[in-house]
Parts: C-alpha cells; sequence; structure tokens
C-alpha cells in the first residue's frame, strides 16, 4: 500500500528530528488542553503520535487516491460554463476524502473542531499532496484563510467562519491581484464603501485569484478615500452570492485542477477583519508570508515527484546494454536532484520551525502575560521568519523548476510527450516560483535580513554543533565562506556612487549574489547538523557544501568587483 509520508526516510527523519517541544507545549498551554478536549494531547510524545498518525493517514490518502486520480484531473481540469466553476468530481472526491480524515483544519484550535497542529506538521501534508497532485494544494492549502481569520478576525467571525473550515464545509481564497496590479498591491484599487448602517460593500475586479469560486473570500480592498497607497487598504470578508461574478478563470500551462479566476464585485456586502489601514501592512503581509511556505512546500512535493519518476526511469531504461544510470552522465544528474532536493527541505522545516516560534510568541505577547524575554523572543524570531521565508521560497522553487527539468532530460525523448508524468511536474512547478511573490520579490523581500545580519544569531549555534571530523572539516569551509558573505555585505552598503551618495542601484544589482550566498552558507549548516545526526545523510552534505563553495566563490568575486557597468550600459544591451 503507497504512502507518501512512510516512504519518504527524509520526511520520517524530519519529524524525528525537527524541535517542536517548545511550539508544542505552547499551542497546547502547557498541555491543559486535554483538561477540556479528548482529542488534545497530555504530553509531547502523545503529540508527537498525533502528528505522525495523521501524517501517515494523508500519506496515505495522496499514495493510493490522490495520485492515481491526478492523471485525469490534469487532462480535464477544472471548466467554466454558465458562469460557473465546475470541479473534477475526481478533485472533489479528493477533498473529500482529505474531509472524511478530519484534515481541513490542520492549525485551528480545538475549539474550533481543528487539529492545533503547529505549521510544521500542517506543511508537511501540504509537500505530501503536492507531490501526489499539486493542484490539490491549491485548495488544500488555503486553510492559511482560516488561520488568517483567527489571527486578526473577530470573535464573531472566528465563532462562525472557523468550524465551517474545519468540518470542510466552507473553503476560502484570498482575492488580492488586480488586472493592473499584481505585485503592486499597495495601488489596489478595489472599493470599499459603508453605507449609512455601517455595512461595508465592495465594488472592483480581482484577477488570478485561485480558488476564486471558493464559499469565502479574504478581500483586500481600498477603504478610505482619496489614498493611493497601502495605508489606505483594509481586509474583508464576503462570501460566495449573486453579486460576486466569477467572469472567466484561465487557460493555464500547469495546475489544471485549481481554478484561477477572473471577479467582479458588484456591491458584495462584506465584514472589516480586523482593524481599517491595517489590510496591507499587517495582515496581508502574514498571508502573504503563510502562502510563501505554502508553496515552497507546494515546490518541495513536485521535486520529490520529479526525483523519484526519474530516478526509476533511469533505473529501468537500457541502453548499450546497461540501465542508464550507470552512466556518469545520468548519475550525476540523479545526484545533483537529490542534493538539491534535500537542501530545500531541509530549509523548508527551518524556516517553518521559526515560523512556529514566531507565531507562538506573538499570540503570547498580544494575548498572554509576556515577560521580557518573551518579547525579546517574538522580535527575534519575527525578524528571522522574516528573512527566512523568503529565502525558503526563492531556494525551493527554483530547485523544483531545475529538477523537474532534469526530470525530462533523463527521460530523453519520452519526457516531452504526455506518456510519463514528467511534462506535468514541469508544468506544475514553473507557476511556482512566480506567484505569492516571483524569485525577484522574494530576493527584495530577504536582503535586509541580509544586510543587517538577521540570520547570524542562528547560525552561530548551527556553527557551535558539534561534528565529526570530516563534517568539521566542511564546516571550516563554510566559516571561510561566512567570513568572505560578511566581507561582500560591507562592501556593498559602504559603496558609494561618485557623487558620495550610497549606491543603492549596485545594492539592488547585487541583491540575489548576496541572499544565494547567505543561503548556501545557512543551508551547508543544516545539512551537516543532519549528517551527524545520521551518517547516511553525510554524502549529501559534503556534496552539497562542495558544490556551494564554487557557487559562493563565483557570486562573491562578482560582488566585489564593484562592476558597475551594466548599470550603465543594460539599455544598449537590451535595445541592441
Amino acid at each position: 500500500m503507497l504512502n507518501y509520508f512512510s516512504d519518504n526516510q527524509d520526511l520520517e527523519f524530519t519529524l524525528k528530528n525537527l524541535d517542536l517541544a517548545e511550539i508544542t507545549g505552547m499551542l497546547e498551554k502547557n498541555y491543559t488542553t486535554a483538561e477540556k478536549f479528548e482529542a488534545a494531547p497530555v504530553d509531547f510524545k502523545d503529540a508527537l503520535d498525533n502528528y505522525e498518525r495523521a501524517l501517515k493517514v494523508i500519506g496515505e490518502i495522496a499514495g493510493e487516491r490522490i495520485e492515481a486520480r491526478s492523471r485525469t484531473v490534469d487532462q480535464v481540469g477544472a471548466q467554466f460554463k454558465d458562469g460557473k466553476v465546475i470541479y473534477h468530481p475526481l478533485t472533489l472526491q479528493n477533498l473529500a476524502d482529505l474531509t472524511q480524515a478530519g484534515l481541513m483544519g490542520v492549525m485551528l484550535g480545538h475549539e474550533y473542531g481543528g487539529l492545533n497542529f503547529p505549521c510544521s506538521v500542517y506543511t508537511m501534508m501540504t509537500e505530501i499532496v503536492s507531490r501526489a497532485d499539486a493542484s490539490l494544494q491549491n485548495i488544500f492549502g488555503l486553510q492559511d484563510i482560516a488561520e488568517t481569520i483567527n489571527f486578526f478576525g473577530n470573535d464573531d467571525q472566528k465563532n462562525f467562519y472557523l468550524p465551517r473550515f474545519a468540518s470542510g464545509e466552507f473553503d476560502g481564497s484570498m482575492d488580492l491581484t488586480e488586472p493592473d496590479y499584481g505585485s503592486d498591491l499597495q495601488s489596489v484599487r478595489l472599493r470599499a464603501y459603508q453605507d449609512e448602517k455601517g455595512q461595508w460593500y465592495l465594488n472592483g475586479m480581482k484577477r488570478f485569484i485561485t480558488n476564486g469560486c471558493s464559499k469565502v473570500h479574504l478581500v483586500l480592498a481600498r477603504s478610505e478615500e482619496g489614498t493611493t497607497d497601502g495605508r489606505g487598504l483594509s481586509m474583508f470578508i464576503c462570501e460566495a452570492c449573486p453579486q460576486l461574478v466569477v467572469r472567466r478563470i484561465e487557460d493555464k500551462m500547469g495546475i489544471h485542477g485549481v481554478a484561477t479566476c477572473e471577479l467582479q464585485f458588484n456591491d458584495v456586502p462584506a465584514q472589516l477583519c480586523g482593524k481599517r489601514r491595517l489590510g496591507l501592512i499587517r495582515y496581508v503581509m502574514s498571508l502573504m508570508n503563510g502562502a510563501r511556505v505554502a508553496i515552497s512546500a507546494q515546490a518541495v512535493g513536485i521535486a520529490e515527484a520529479a526525483y523519484r519518476q526519474a530516478r526509476k526511469y533511469a533505473s529501468e531504461r537500457e541502453q548499450f546494454k546497461r540501465s542508464i544510470d550507470k552512466f556518469p552522465a545520468i548519475y550525476s544528474m540523479l545526484s545533483s536532484m537529490k542534493v538539491r532536493l534535500t537542501a530545500a527541505r531541509a530549509l523548508l522545516y527551518e524556516t517553518t520551525r521559526v515560523v512556529d516560534l514566531r507565531n507562538t510568541y506573538t499570540h503570547l505577547v498580544e494575548h498572554g502575560t509576556p515577560t521580557d524575554e518573551d518579547r525579546a523572543k517574538q522580535k527575534y524570531y519575527t525578524k528571522l521568519a522574516a528573512q527566512l521565508t523568503p529565502m525558503c521560497k526563492a531556494l525551493a522553487t527554483e530547485s523544483a523548476n531545475s529538477i523537474a527539468y532534469d526530470g525530462i532530460q533523463i527521460h530523453g525523448g519520452t519526457g516531452y510527450m504526455r506518456d510519463f508524468n514528467a511534462e506535468r511536474y514541469y508544468r506544475d512547478a514553473r507557476i511556482t516560483n512566480i506567484y505569492e511573490g516571483t524569485t525577484q520579490l522574494q530576493i527584495v523581500a530577504a536582503i535586509g535580513g541580509v544586510m543587517q545580519r538577521d540570520a547570524d544569531k542562528r547560525m552561530e549555534e548551527l556553527f557551535a554543533i558539534e561534528l565529526p571530523a570530516d563534517l568539521a572539516a566542511l564546516r571550516d569551509k563554510l566559516a571561510t565562506l561566512h567570513a568572505k558573505q560578511l566581507e561582500a555585505v560591507k562592501f556593498v552598503s559602504e559603496k558609494r556612487t561618485d557623487d558620495g551618495s550610497k549606491d543603492t542601484a549596485y545594492h539592488d544589482l547585487m541583491a540575489r549574489n548576496l541572499v544565494e550566498m547567505e543561503t548556501f552558507i545557512f543551508v551547508g549548516l543544516l545539512l551537516l547538523r543532519d549528517g551527524a545526526i545520521c551518517a547516511d545523510r553525510a554524502p549529501i552534505a559534503e556534496r552539497y557544501v562542495l558544490d556551494a563553495v564554487a557557487e559562493f566563490e563565483r557570486r562573491y568575486l562578482n560582488v566585489c568587483s564593484g562592476d558597475t557597468k551594466l548599470i550603465a550600459n543594460h539599455r544598449d544591451i537590451i535595445d541592441y
């Protein structure tokens, strides 16, 4: 019987070794929740058993049912007829299976009928689902909508919506993008206005809305007349109704199983979620960060599927009287794919651990009786999460694209055909480094933390881990890179133009190099840590670090060259 959790020793290793004890204890209020809720764990061991059981359940659903249905779902896709989105019956069956298993309110509290699991475990679930059918994750993974209402909604909103999300009665969408404003959310125009009784209404257009046919919508809208920036935007909750029209669905390259909708709001009744003016500044940024973690997991799931398909094909395909995985050209590609996959997963779950700590300490600071130490931790984890989340999305999604690309190459001509799933993995992977912020925007989000050295404390902890001699030698290489990274950051921060002003153009041009250099060091330390725990993982850590040294040096030389020619003459190149 196929189980997409139990057959993945990397995920099992992650669950076993990810430090969730502090997080779980805070989520379960020192395990006093067990006094009120039968399903709540009595201690950390009990909680860990709950996590593992749930992961095995979703692993079996994914391996036995969702994957078997995925080709048909991809071939037929979501349909649009007479103004209605029609999901494939197999997609609906997938959702019914997940609902019946009680997996639609994974992070919601026990009081709302949820499992009260940490983000880290939920992320493992989204990875597992994505491996089976990436498009299904775009519906299952929108549980972040409920989490946003939980974080920022009032009690009436939470009591009404959250139990219905947990039961699977409600699904959600986040309605942010507009026809002329994709990444530039501060320019959103969809209008929110109140009548004389204080009832809010929404008027305008949204585009590229994943699962825009949902029952519940979180909508970013301009509530303050006369404003043109992010401070005039608020977050609203509305429900599907005749005034909310799906105008069409997009004809997409991949993720065919989920509808991507263009929406028209014609005086749609809505409720304010949270406070006015904080829609973009606080609420959407929180929602987007959760979505970026989910897309990172989607990317890792697709990469896992692509790698396994390629490995299986290479072991079975014979040329010149031997299987092609015996040829250096192929086994080097497979090895690289596995290293990139493992690296992306290591950063993903380090990121989710930090996100969990940020969330639990933020809740304590805002709703509990925090100490000064608690406040300091909340501030620290907030900054660290702000750097790691975009770093993670950049690495995971770019890795998924390259792994899916190599997967097709290993299949040769058959990979270009629809006979195998290799081409679907490539099509599905391609969106991951675009939506919820392109890789270029992830660099913009991460570079501030790199320049301010927000991850140095965590890297110091990782550098201090006791390692066997062979891995310690690799750590020394990373220490050398870290010293060079500090030099590069200093060089860019101090670089000036001819008139003596800060060279912001050079800073922006070199941002991707600096973020990727930081990623090489941070992920290398994570893999060395894991190699010390399990010797079988050491070869992956070694390969990653040795490759990272070469890649780092190229970027380091580029950053410290001070070469500004591209800034001066890029139009000459582009316009030739």
